[in-house]
């Protein structure tokens, strides 16, 4: 059976704006990642199923790119039967575990503490769940590793590209060079590498940006044609892309890696100097980028941390950006 894959587009509360949504159908029909939790997305879903010949309850399964709201939204309005599938690392998000966000907030006072940041800015933190009304709030029944084939799609292959999100994996058809990639590689956008607690049984917080460079150096192993994106247009020259959003990334931090030249930061002291209009408004997200940055250039041999007092500072070794 030849495979064809609808694109439909949903809107989205978020600055990023428009999601995209994959309709695939094989061996059963597949929708890759499932919106954001609106009224708008759901009309502007069916609509666009209806157009193509399809009603929800068509759907065979829904598999997702990884956990964030405007990814798995829509899995609310589905039925509860539906199976959902994805990285294991994306259950604790889509089930809204409690226990897991009440470790979450603990481990995010500690180590905002230990950037550096003011008490005062804690207050963020009862904010990070804002955006997950606009998420599902229900279980995996099944999950997917690196090499594994989507069930009832046995000519697409699981990647796994952490960075983004934890849980972030892409798909690819070798047949044709095809790649399904969420957020992994944007044509118009570089996408946040964004901070995520430890799992259990990990000894060390990720490092989401060094983890997000190596996603993208991974993909030069496959011979993609093009990516249909999470946002977007299609990626066509994805060799080209890649290589900007890796010079760009030695840019910024080259950036970073000057201030410290003139004298040691704390991680919230650069975190205020490179986004000094939004940091307060964007804490989280901010201070992700920063930390992203100091973890690249502590992994390249260009910076070193101390611990004063309760915080870290960060200083430059002599020399540059190796590698």
């Amino acid at each position: 059976m030849k495979e064809h894959v609808y694109r439909i587009v949903v809107p989205t509360p978020f600055p990023v704006g428009n999601v995209n949504m994959y309709l695939i159908k094989g061996d059963s029909l597949t929708l890759i990642d499932a919106g954001v939790k609106t009224k708008e997305a759901w009309h502007s879903f069916q609509q666009q199923l209806r157009q193509i010949g399809y009603a929800p309850s068509d759907i065979d399964q829904v598999v997702i790119t990884h956990h964030h709201p405007d990814h798995v939204g829509l899995l609310d309005y589905l039925p509860d039967s539906l199976p959902v599938i994805g990285h294991w690392k994306a259950d604790r998000w889509v089930r809204q575990d409690e226990a897991f966000f009440q470790q979450h907030q603990r481990f995010f006072e500690q180590f905002l503490l230990e950037c550096g940041v003011d008490r005062l800015f804690l207050a963020e933190l009862s904010h990070l769940r804002g955006s997950l009304r606009y998420a599902c709030r229900r279980p995996l029944t099944a999950t997917i590793k690196e090499g594994d084939l989507l069930p009832g799609l046995p000519h697409w292959k699981v990647i796994e590209t952490p960075g983004h999100a934890q849980s972030h994996v892409v798909f690819y058809r070798e047949t044709d060079g095809a790649m399904i990639g969420g957020d992994h590689l944007l044509l118009h956008i570089s996408p946040n590498p964004m901070m995520e607690p430890p799992f259990p049984g990990e000894t060390e917080r990720p490092k989401p940006l060094v983890q997000y460079n190596a996603s993208l150096l991974k993909m030069r192993d496959y011979d993609i044609s093009f990516v249909m994106t999470g946002h977007g247009e299609d990626v066509t020259d994805v060799s080209a892309l890649i290589e900007k959003r890796l010079r760009k990334q030695r840019e910024r931090a080259e950036q970073v890696l000057d201030m410290l030249k003139q004298k040691p930061h704390t991680v919230f002291q650069i975190c205020q100097k490179l986004f000094p209009a939004v940091y307060q408004k964007e804490l989280m997200l901010t201070m992700s980028e920063t930390i992203g940055q100091l973890d690249y250039l502590e992994e390249n041999g260009a910076v070193r941390k101390k611990k004063e007092n309760d915080y870290y500072v960060y200083e430059a070794v002599e020399g540059s950006i190796c590698g």
